[in-house]
């Protein structure tokens, strides 16, 4: 009977697998790689022929101190629609990008991130990571062309409520590329 060489390669695959099986370290592992896809995946922005559009609308929401908001969408400014949670791996992977991307144009987009998690387990988490970012609680049902059933999925929607963006799952949202649309869209305006 033949003997079978264990390889570094063979070594190493059973330990991300014990690792990936390990409760504790499942999470950290799905981020770290989530986040190599982000630093590769910037959103893909649709042809006109295929951007559908939102009818203006707002957004009834309650922000993290509990305040009722009425959010506009479609309605004469750029908007960055994100559904997002806590414990999605994408989710937490695209976020700092999300972050940079809001220090510079929150006053100029309508940033709104949405989640149906307890307020206190995401105020924990905001904090925690140090994140200044407009969270959102949905205390409606968004118009039928933004549902999704997977997180993350943001969208980004131009002043008149034409979808220019719609991208599930982690993407780079400080890129060069994307920075470029929002100018050109804030120009347009």
């Amino acid at each position: 009977m033949k003997k079978r060489k264990f390889k570094i390669s063979d070594i190493i695959f059973a330990v991300f697998i014990l690792l990936l099986i390990t409760p504790q370290t499942r999470t950290p592992i799905q981020v770290a790689v989530n986040k190599l896809k982000v630093a590769v995946w910037s959103p893909s922005i649709k042809d006109e022929k295929d951007q559908n559009e939102v009818a203006p609308f707002q957004y009834a929401v309650v922000d993290l101190q509990g305040e009722t908001q009425s959010l506009s969408v479609g309605k004469g400014k750029v908007a960055f629609v994100s559904y997002w949670a806590t414990w999605c791996p994408p989710c937490i992977a695209e976020l700092p990008g999300i972050q940079d991307l809001y220090k510079d144009y929150g006053d100029k987009v309508n940033f709104i991130l949405l989640t149906q998690e307890e307020p206190e387990r995401v105020q924990w988490f905001i904090e925690k990571r140090g994140y200044e970012l407009p969270i959102y609680f949905p205390q409606m049902q968004a118009p039928e062309i933004l549902r999704e059933n997977s997180i993350p999925t943001n969208y980004v929607i131009d002043a008149t409520g034409k979808i220019i963006i719609k991208e599930t799952g982690a993407a780079d949202w400080n890129s060069k590329k994307i920075r470029k649309l929002l100018d050109d869209l804030m120009k347009n305006n």
